[in-house]
């Protein structure tokens, strides 16, 4: 479903909450990390749990190592009475879509999306390898990091990018992030050695843990719960080719398809919020979705001021509606990826009603 399903009903990001994203949560399990979020953005609206027509929820069984992990997080919802509800195993960003398409049908009016990622326990850079190929490449155990570095000397090597331009990708997210009282990074962060040349270690994203929140709602619905409303104008996800020797890593047809379909290039946008772990990343995700020197990218810090995994992606189109609720964006794009070297990607836009 893409934008060209958006005269059936308007649908909006009335409320966002998250975590101060940490490092380490020795302390605190998935249900204590998800409680405080999603107590904070129902207040935002003044709505109970019995009053949400659908709830959705997106993580990953892998990062907390045992099956059905998310059904011990619904504890931090509530679920009974009985709830209407769902989950994907993927970013929150994805479990957003799904409620999005819920509230489409008219079934619902309010639903409640919401998503975490304990990183801290293993190694993530492990994690990841099982979403590859189980075949021919998952055995060799490529990490994330390692092909995120394979992509960046792509870009290097066609001449998009150097090494001193992405250190300044780095250095000027994490400057936004201080502006962030939640990010995990902020202020100079030094460059560091190479983790996998020529990434370095400013060049990737921390490891932590966090959770995010959002509330959807319908048509009125919405203004009675928000003041200025983050109004869904599209949003759409596309996914390349799972064989990475097949495809042109210095560009990302699949998000700029998914861009198309949401109506991204239809009028400019002024903020956009891009799930970009990497710093080559955003070089890559510039030029795919068109944005100019003229869109504030990632003011919140992005995913390398704060990225756990499964959370990330639902964060920036939290922080994109954030931005519209407080009226420093009129019109926001907010992406989200998942697997190696954007693979996968969703992109939404986002607007506030004229002021």
């Amino acid at each position: 479903m893409t934008s060209d399903h958006r005269a059936a009903r308007d649908i909006a990001v009335v409320a966002f909450a998250q975590t101060d994203h940490r490092r380490h949560t020795e302390e605190s399990s998935e249900v204590e990390m998800l409680l405080p979020v999603l107590r904070e953005v129902l207040d935002r609206t003044g709505l109970k749990t019995a009053d949400i027509g659908f709830t959705c929820s997106g993580s990953s069984d892998y990062l907390a190592g045992r099956a059905f992990s998310f059904t011990l997080a619904l504890d931090g919802v509530g679920a009974w009475p009985p709830i209407s509800e769902s989950h994907v195993e993927m970013d929150g960003a994805w479990a957003l879509y799904e409620a999005w398409t819920k509230l489409l049908t008219g079934e619902a009016d309010t639903a409640l999306v919401y998503s975490y990622g304990k990183c801290s326990p293993g190694s993530v850079r492990d994690v990841l390898t099982r979403q590859l190929d189980p075949y021919y490449v998952a055995p060799l155990w490529p990490d994330s990091v390692a092909l995120a570095a394979l992509q960046a000397q792509a870009l290097i090597d066609a001449g998009h990018t150097d090494e001193p331009a992405l250190a300044a990708v780095g250095a000027r997210s994490r400057a936004d992030a201080g502006a962030n009282p939640h990010a995990q990074l902020k202020g100079r962060v030094p460059q560091g050695d190479y983790v996998v040349r020529p990434l370095r270690t400013g060049d990737c994203p921390p490891i932590g843990d966090g959770a995010a929140a959002v509330v959807l709602a319908a048509g009125e619905k919405a203004r009675e719960l928000c003041g200025r409303p983050a109004w869904i104008r599209g949003i759409d996800h596309r996914i390349e080719a799972h064989a990475l020797g097949v495809r042109d890593l210095t560009d990302s047809p699949s998000a700029r398809l998914a861009a198309e379909h949401a109506g991204a290039f239809e009028r400019p946008v002024d903020t956009a919020e891009l799930h970009a772990p990497f710093t080559s990343q955003e070089v890559v995700l510039r030029k795919a979705l068109r944005l100019g020197d003229d869109v504030r990218v990632n003011p919140s810090g992005g995913a390398l001021a704060a990225n756990p995994v499964m959370a990330a992606g639902l964060l920036r189109i939290g922080e994109a509606a954030a931005a519209v609720h407080r009226g420093a964006s009129d019109r926001a794009l907010a992406h989200a990826t998942s697997g190696p070297c954007l693979q996968q990607n969703l992109v939404a836009v986002l607007e506030g009603d004229p002021r």
